[in-house]
């Protein structure tokens, strides 16, 4: 038998998985990549972790499918901020389905533990997860709670041993790592804040950019995630990377939307700016980029912007700029 897991690299997860290799069934660990998880790059963390249980890893980029078909309708709404919980979960499940008879897998598990997330985790919820992922077949299993949910194909067909999975429920951490000592798995995530879309900060930044463009690609998502965001007067959109790694990481997600404001010789954040900026919004900008840069007021500075050159003067107070954070 083989199981495909779906796998975020936390401790409930690699115990489900746990549980099963342990059963002598092969398991592949896959992270469904919706490109809102909090860390831009922890591939080589997840392999680790999953080796560590006796899988094998691979990382699955469905980053377009989701905004195309996910983040802006989904049927089951959303929970706080911009969280399609629901969907998203039936989204990574019904991705998993479609990927077995190419795996040659027989059924999915998750580390899900019933009750632990308010909005994807009662029992209704995942109810409606089943029916939103086409489950027809009954093939996902949650080991970490199976006990306390009907059983599924694996366990009726006897393919999983149900004796030997949990029956968890509820907050509460406190099974999960007394498994982890007795496994001895020291080396996990820790728990929540794993989802960006769960966070009110970040909820604002993608509603000021539905505003303002309706076409959200990829790589605008991606710089969601990186230095401040402000909404100038006129509409144009400007990022400012808050320190070196930023810097780099917003120079990589560049694309043709914006356009970079060249410091020249001065060092300072890498600053961003809508390509159609105005007139009065580049004015603008053009001060804000100078006063998160190494520089002195009332003094004037060169600075480019496309093939033009622009001189200005930073702002002697950096509170006036409060009142266009978007974040």
């Amino acid at each position: 038998m083989k199981a495909l897991a779906l796998f975020s690299g936390g401790l409930d997860s690699m115990l489900a998985m746990k549980l099963i290799t342990d059963q002598g069934i092969e398991v592949k660990a896959l992270n469904i990549n919706i490109g809102f998880g909090s860390r831009s790059d922890k591939s080589e963390d997840m392999k680790r972790r999953a080796a560590l249980v006796g899988a094998d890893f691979e990382m699955i980029d469905v980053r377009n499918a989701y905004l195309q078909k996910v983040l802006f309708n989904p049927q089951y709404g959303y929970g706080k901020h911009f969280n399609p919980c629901i969907d998203c979960h039936a989204f990574m499940f019904k991705t998993a389905l479609s990927m077995l008879e190419a795996e040659r897998a027989d059924f999915i598990i998750t580390g899900e533990v019933l009750g632990q997330r308010p909005m994807s985790q009662r029992s209704d919820a995942m109810a409606k997860v089943k029916r939103l992922a086409d489950d027809e077949e009954d093939l996902i299993l949650r080991p970490m709670c199976a006990k306390n949910l009907p059983e599924t194909k694996p366990e009726r067909l006897g393919w999983v041993d149900r004796s030997k999975l949990e029956g968890i429920s509820g907050r509460s951490r406190k099974r999960q790592l007394e498994l982890a000592d007795k496994f001895g798995l020291k080396d996990f995530e820790s728990p929540g804040g794993g989802c960006l879309l769960t966070l009110e900060s970040f909820a604002r930044k993608i509603k000021d950019f539905k505003k303002f463009d309706q076409n959200m690609q990829v790589n605008d998502a991606q710089l969601l995630k990186y230095g401040r965001h402000l909404r100038l007067p006129n509409g144009a959109k400007m990022i400012v990377g808050r320190n070196e790694l930023e810097n780099q990481l917003l120079r990589g997600l560049k694309t043709d939307k914006y356009e970079e404001i060249k410091l020249g010789e001065i060092v300072g954040a890498y600053s961003l700016v809508d390509q159609n900026i105005s007139k009065e919004d580049l004015n603008l900008a053009l001060k804000i980029a100078l006063s998160y840069a190494k520089t002195e007021p009332n003094k004037s500075y060169e600075l480019g912007f496309k093939d033009e050159l622009f001189t200005q003067s930073p702002f002697e107070n950096k509170e006036y700029l409060n009142e266009f954070f978007v974040s």
